[in-house]
């Protein structure tokens, strides 16, 4: 692990290690350094999920053999699944931390634009296609949704386990009984889209062959977010910000609208990191990179921008920014009148609360 702000971020999974990077400050600051924190379990979990037990498309037994990834929500889906879990589970977040997380990520995916054209089975083959280059349009072009989707459709997944099996049985037991096999060998072992299939309707029958192809093969205009309302909580959007998004935001200096003017703002000059489709500040003009220079005819400041969006909503006038556009500054209008929009999970009443449950340490 390596501890410094001089190089990029990683986390790459080995088969008997793994590689990865945080902020100098991650033990020393450990109260705001959560946003972080499931890194460590994510990697931890591909020992047996991608490396030990690989998707059969993915493995090149030689160099010569061509690579797919058409199971990527498995190898990464249910990784970023089992990471979240399992970094709750262990103390290194609390459970509030875990749900503020699952929340932003819920709302986020929930919001992708791309939703309209594309499943989640097509982002598979990004690493391929689009090797992870900048994108102008991140949430309509959906690049590599199936890793944070894939957590998605797994909590469906596991929700849905626990319904059927009258709270008897988890994706816990399919982890142990699809990761667990020939205990102690570090022998690559394959899987196929129906082996996967055949594990879940051991652990409890239902159709899982649809359950599955409805949710990754198939244009969705929704999230999965039956698994959140199946574990006792529904998403909300409240003008009280999102603890998990606010503190990386802090971290890495960033101002999050995304619910909201549907912007992401670098703190220190202004610059857009992420203006969402058919989103306010879309509808106004604005793209990435270009930099917010005034707010209502003040210095631009992430307090002042606050602040003008929640008088906006009282006095229903618009946002007027200055904005700088490569050499050239022009004035944008913004006729938003909805407040601050942060997401959460609220509790649903007098149901189980299951969520809870799955984050919670085993004993």
């Amino acid at each position: 692990m390596a501890l410094t702000d001089e190089l990029g971020r990683i986390g790459l999974e080995h088969h008997q290690s793994s590689e990865d990077s945080v902020s100098e400050d991650y033990f020393t600051d450990w109260k705001h350094s959560f946003p972080q924190r499931d890194l460590l379990a994510h990697e931890y979990t591909h020992s047996w999920n991608g490396k030990y037990r690989r998707p059969a498309d993915l493995y090149g037994a030689t160099f010569n053999a061509p690579q797919r990834g058409s199971l990527l929500w498995v190898y990464e889906g249910q990784t970023e699944f089992w990471g979240n879990i399992l970094a709750a589970r262990s103390g290194l977040v609390s459970k509030e931390q875990g749900f503020d997380s699952l929340a932003l990520m819920a709302a986020t995916y929930d919001a992708q634009s791309g939703r309209t054209w594309r499943p989640v089975a097509d982002t598979t083959n990004d690493p391929i296609i689009a090797q992870r280059s900048p994108l102008s349009w991140r949430d309509f072009q959906r690049s590599e949704d199936y890793y944070v989707e894939g957590q998605l459709v797994w909590l469906d997944a596991d929700m849905m386990i626990r319904k059927l099996s009258h709270d008897t049985k988890s994706l816990d037991d399919f982890a142990k009984a699809f990761f667990g096999t020939n205990d102690g060998s570090i022998i690559v072992s394959t899987y196929t889209f129906d082996d996967v299939v055949l594990t879940l309707n051991k652990v409890v029958p239902y159709d899982w062959a649809r359950f599955l192809h409805d949710r990754i093969s198939t244009v969705q205009k929704r999230a999965p977010l039956n698994g959140l309302e199946a574990g006792g909580y529904k998403l909300v959007y409240t003008d009280k910000e999102n603890a998990f998004e606010a503190q990386a935001g802090k971290n890495y200096h960033r101002l999050p609208l995304r619910f909201s003017l549907g912007v992401i703002i670098n703190q220190k000059n202004g610059s857009l990191g992420t203006v969402a489709w058919d989103s306010p500040a879309y509808k106004a003009g604005l793209a990435i990179h270009d930099v917010i220079v005034a707010v209502n005819g003040d210095t631009f400041t992430s307090e002042g921008l606050v602040d003008a969006v929640k008088a906006a909503r009282s006095d229903k006038t618009p946002i007027t920014l200055l904005v700088k556009t490569g050499s050239h500054y022009h004035t944008v209008s913004i006729p938003y009148y909805d407040g601050l929009r942060y997401p959460h999970l609220e509790r649903i009443e007098n149901t189980p609360d299951r969520l809870t449950t799955l984050y919670s340490a085993r004993h």
